[in-house]
């Protein structure tokens, strides 16, 4: 069960709108503690609202999502997925030469690092023009109410330990959004060492590629980095605690992708448990639980986050957390204190951007008393961003299974599209799931270049509860990668 299932302070949770909080008084005071895409979302419909915004960050507007992983992450494989054009290359009679094209890390690098802190200045610039007050520091909300109903939230402008100690500003909240994400997890008796030991966050300071990269965990994290840095031309051990890697992704897909792995030359250890990761003179080991010892020049650590929840007086204050320290929130972002809401990583809810930003203006919302539609992360899309990419939205087919509806399912490789051809393109399939009685579209899978342009239109279908019949209708270019959509609600007619 998610946090989002366990709710805070209302129970169990009753299907369609939610009513929103009590109006609150023209000029409300909002503290948003944490600068990524839940809280600076929130500061701008709180402020559209007429709210009097305070937002607290210490490391940058964006958070995570801009500065240390989505934007480097997706901006290092773009790169990758341009080099991925050349293996077509032959084929569309484009002569290369016998040289392989190569990639220049430290360059890439240094574009990975100016267009992440282009885009925190801009999100600030946006807030600061909107009238949200950003404040650089760390946030610590106060235990109890005052008796005005307000909050306090205290401010150290400082990020160790000591200097969260030392409170540098004060400031009064009617409402209080916690929205501060999380960090990699390191492998037990392991740390991190920014040189050879390392996790995502510290990828784009090298500037000479790995010669052996060593990546542990094949989740959505250590796939996409994995295959991103063995098209740029490193060699790649992936090491999957399961039997495949993307475990939770849809089972075709991974497989998939699996084998996209291997035959561009990735060795894939499957059902190895990583024990220990160790610098060496040459480079690192990673000792596995086996026994089995593997040697490279770097290691990679991709086995989850933990939520940046410590030392921010959420416990204190009467905030329920999970065992595994991630907020407990409802569909409406609120947490078990009263006037205090949780968005984005920290709540363990749906690790996405889109999803961080969508709780971040629910909570605000709700709080402000404005009307208001509880989260549902069924309707959600997502993408890996593996190459090719893999974007799924809705109840997977594995879901669906086991809670025993009966759906029906159609699916079509992409190398029959038309388009796909003339692309020298064959990885991939369009996959939708339709209630059997009905036709209406439950879920899909999109598994090929560029999918996460191409989920788009399967997920109005989810959310609006469309039929088969009533996407297949819909025209579509010819010749076009979405003509495969429209051919598979055909098959489900």
């Amino acid at each position: 069960m998610t946090s989002v299932e366990q709710a805070a302070d209302s129970g169990s949770h009753r299907p369609g709108a939610e009513p929103a909080a009590s109006p609150v008084r023209e000029g409300s005071k909002v503290v948003i503690i944490g600068g990524g895409p839940g809280g600076y979302e929130a500061a701008t419909v709180a402020v559209r609202l007429g709210a009097k915004v305070t937002l607290v960050e210490a490391q940058g507007l964006g958070g995570a999502a801009v500065l240390t992983d989505v934007v480097p992450s997706k901006t290092l494989i773009a790169t990758a997925q341009w080099l991925t054009q050349t293996e077509q290359a032959d084929e569309l009679g484009i002569g290369v030469g016998t040289d392989r094209p190569t990639a220049d890390l430290m360059r890439i690098n240094e574009r990975v690092r100016a267009l992440a802190s282009a885009q925190s200045r801009d999100i600030r610039a946006g807030l600061e023009t909107l009238g949200v007050s950003v404040v650089d520091g760390v946030g610590r909300i106060g235990a109890s109410l005052l008796p005005d109903g307000t909050r306090e939230v205290f401010v150290s402008q400082g990020w160790n330990e000591a200097a969260q100690d030392q409170i540098n500003m004060v400031l009064r909240a009617d409402v209080v959004l916690i929205a501060t994400g999380a960090r990699p997890r390191a492998l037990p008796g392991s740390p991190f060492d920014g040189e050879r030991i390392l996790n995502w966050v510290q990828l784009y300071g090298m500037k000479e590629p790995p010669e052996h990269l060593i990546v542990i965990g094949s989740g959505v994290t250590g796939a996409e980095l994995a295959g991103a840095y063995q098209v740029l031309g490193t060699k790649v051990t992936l090491v999957s605690s399961r039997d495949r890697v993307l475990p939770n992704a849809d089972e075709d897909a991974a497989r998939l992708i699996e084998d996209v792995f291997e035959r561009r030359g990735m060795v894939i250890k499957s059902h190895a448990r990583a024990k220990a990761a160790r610098r060496t003179p040459a480079g690192v080991e990673v000792e596995l639980e086996s026994g089995e010892v593997l040697g490279g020049s770097h290691v990679l650590i991709a086995v989850g986050s933990v939520p940046s929840t410590k030392r921010i007086g959420l416990e204190e204050a009467g905030v329920r957390l999970t065992e595994r320290g991630h907020v407990k929130v409802d569909r409406v972002s609120r947490t078990s204190a009263s006037h205090v809401y949780a968005a984005g990583d920290c709540t363990g809810v749906f690790p996405l951007a889109s999803v961080a930003a969508q709780m971040g203006r629910i909570a605000m919302w709700h709080a402000l008393g404005d009307a208001v539609k509880p989260l549902d992360v069924s309707l959600v899309g997502s993408t890996i961003f593996t190459l090719p990419e893999v974007a799924t939205v809705g109840m997977t087919e594995e879901q669906a299974r086991s809670n025993h509806m009966n759906i029906k399912i159609a699916q079509l490789p992409i190398a029959r599209n038309p388009r796909a051809k003339m692309q020298g393109v064959r990885d991939g399939f369009v996959k939708i799931f339709a209630e059997t009685d009905t036709g209406v579209i439950t879920g899909g899978v999109i598994v090929c270049e560029r999918a996460s342009e191409q989920i788009f239109p399967l997920t109005l279908a989810v959310t609006h509860r469309m039929t088969v019949d009533q996407l297949s209708s819909a025209y579509t270019v010819y010749p076009s990668i979405s003509g495969t959509l429209s051919e598979v609600a055909r098959m489900l007619h």
